[in-house]
Order: C-alpha cells, then structure tokens, then sequence
C-alpha cells in the first residue's frame, strides 16, 4: 500500500451490486455512521464505523442502500439517476441535491465521426435530476439511525414541488439574467449544475459548479418550507426575495462541496467542465453570522482564503465531497473527510473498498 495511503486514508467497504462505489460526491455524518451519494445512482449509502484492520485512521463498512424511490414519490422512474451532487445533516433530516443540470452524450472510440457528430448533439435531462429533498432519520429497534418515508411523529420525506422537467428553483431561475441563458447548457459545458448544500436551519446554501461568470463563481441562497406533503420556496425577506446570489472569488474554480464548520463555510472548488486542474479548499470566514444580516439580493464575495490543495489525477481522483468529522471521530484535531470520484489503483482495494482522505484543520 502506497505511503500517500496508509497516513491519513479513511477505509470505506462497499459490496456487490451497492448503489454507490466509486463515483463518490458527497458525504455526511450522523455519530459513527456515514452516508454517501453517488453521481451515478437514485439513492445512497449508510455505512458503519468499524475497527481499522491496516494502517488506515478511519474505517467504514457493513453498508445498506437506500433507494430514493423508497422514500420518495420521485419525478423520474426508480431507475433514472438522480445525479446527487450535495448532502447535509440538520436536526433529524438528511438533504440531498441533485445536480439540477443536462447532460449531453459524449463520443465514443467505437463510433465513426458522423455518429460521434450525432452524439454530440443529443442533450437531456434525467427525470429524478432535478431534486431537492429532506429525508427523514429516525433510530429503529437497535438505535442505528436509518431513512424512513414517514417518522412515528407523522413528518414525512419531501422533497421540493416540481416534476420531471422543472421544480420551483428552476423555475425562478428562468429569466434571471445571471443563471436563466445557463439553464439549457449541460453542466458539463459550464452550463447550470449545482455540486454543493449547505444547510442553516431553513436556509439552503447551493453551490454551482457552473456557470463561472467572468471568473466568479456562485452560491445560491433559498429557504425552504413544507406545505402538506411537499416543500416549497419561502421569502428570504419582506420583499418576497426568493433567491440570493452570493458571487465568490473562487480563482476560476467552480464549487464542488460546501461545509459549515461552526460559524465558517469551506468551499470545495474545481474545476468546471470536463477539465483536469487544481483542486482547493476556500475558507469564508464568519460566513453565517454575515449571511443571516445580509438583506443584499445579489453581493461579491472576494476575501476568501485558499487553506490546502488536493491530490488530483488525469481522469481520476476528483475531490467530490467533504464534510466535518464529529468529535468522537475527530479527537482533539478538527478535521474533514474528503471522498474522491473516479478514484486510481492507489484509493482502491480490490474491487469494492476505495480511500478517502482525512486532513486536519484549523
């Protein structure tokens, strides 16, 4: 195992026919058990802290998947992927969001140029992309915290008003004159695509990995409030605000992940498009205090700080999700798990178990 491994990596063992194995982009906590999404799938992953068996510091395994369809009336089919992209854990729920953007097909080696030409022309949007939903956790017999439709007290999964082509956000989004020409350009040609959630009590925090405007890449604040068995878009404020635009100073990157640490918000940036770059952590210092005064519609953010980079391969081993280890994992060091996409031989054990990293932080 190669050194670059056994210092700081975080074990995670997955099994045949999983949900999610490899296409990790996102990450959150509840005690000792993880809960992972995948770009790739319509549901996620629980997994379980175990005793480490190498060098490893952290490891994770005994997995059980949840299909979104069990929890959810989803807008797509069961088996269309949802393109998770963020996840949070607030009070008793587990957000998720999907990726909200198109995709278009790519070429392929086996294909002459006229059909690859094709190809290239064909975009669509996967029905169970454009979700944003609120899951319920709730501890069954054994006290291990599962997913449920509908808790004991009557609370049920919801997920935001919408169908298979549009929800709510998108449709606010429509003619804005920042984000509206972006929402029919694939994610991957710098067109819309949420990659980050951030969750503040009823407020929502959504990362963009595209479109960087001129350099500046976005957040996108909302709040969010349930109407009988569905959420809704609530006012930001007196004058029915339903979307603030925060603009950062990313140094070209697009978000990735977003994570409240205390009162800090790290950004993980990267790339936009299908481009192989640096890969950085961004720390907005006081961010929630500062986001809770502000009553700004749009505002620039560019006293941001880069606090690490992070390992990146040609294709492989993209930075996808990050999020803050509970104190119990932790010990006296703060510290964030990061799960990589795509990941090389090197974050791989055979077929099922790949490597995340831990870093410490301030």
């Amino acid at each position: 195992m190669p050194n670059a491994r056994t210092a700081n990596a975080v074990r995670l063992e997955f099994a045949p026919g999983c949900l999610v194995q490899t296409n990790l982009s996102g990450a959150a906590f509840t005690g000792d058990w993880l809960w992972v999404a995948g770009d790739e799938a319509c549901g996620l992953e629980r997994l379980r802290r175990l005793e480490t068996v190498g060098r490893e510091v952290l490891r994770f395994g005994e997995v059980r998947d949840y299909p979104l369809s069990d929890l959810l009336d989803l807008p797509g089919t069961a088996d269309e992927e949802a393109d998770l992209e963020g996840m949070a854990v607030a009070d008793v729920y587990l957000w998720v969001v999907g990726s909200h953007g198109l995709k278009r097909k790519n070429a392929k080696p086996d294909r002459d140029h006229a059909g690859n030409a094709r190809r290239l022309t064909k975009v669509t949007l996967d029905g169970n992309r454009r979700l944003l939903a609120c899951l319920h956790i709730e501890p069954d017999a054994k006290g291990e915290p599962c997913l449920v439709r509908q808790a004991q007290d009557g609370r049920r999964a919801l997920r935001l008003k919408g169908d298979a082509q549009a929800n709510l956000l998108t449709c606010a989004l429509a003619d804005d004159p920042h984000f509206g020409p972006y929402m029919a350009i694939p994610g991957k040609d710098n067109g819309f695509d949420i990659e980050g959630l951030a969750v503040d009590g009823r407020r929502l925090l959504l990362g963009l990995r595209g479109p960087v405007l001129r350099g500046w890449s976005a957040l996108l604040e909302i709040e969010v409030e349930a109407r009988g068995d569905q959420l809704r878009l609530a006012p930001l404020d007196d004058n029915g605000t339903l979307i603030r635009k925060h603009f950062l100073q990313l140094e070209g990157l697009g978000v990735r992940d977003l994570h409240f640490s205390g009162d800090d918000l790290y950004i993980l940036a990267g790339p936009t498009m299908v481009l192989n770059g640096e890969i950085r952590v961004f720390k907005w210092p006081a961010a929630r205090a500062l986001l809770a005064a502000n009553r700004e519609p749009v505002r620039f953010e560019a006293a941001l700080t880069a606090s690490v980079s992070l390992p990146h391969g040609h294709g492989t081993n993209r930075a996808e999700a990050i999020c803050h280890l509970p104190p119990a994992l932790a010990g006296r060091s703060r510290s964030w798990l990061v799960l990589y996409d795509a990941p090389d031989a090197h974050r791989r054990d055979g077929e099922y178990t790949v490597f995340g990293d831990l870093l410490r932080h301030d």
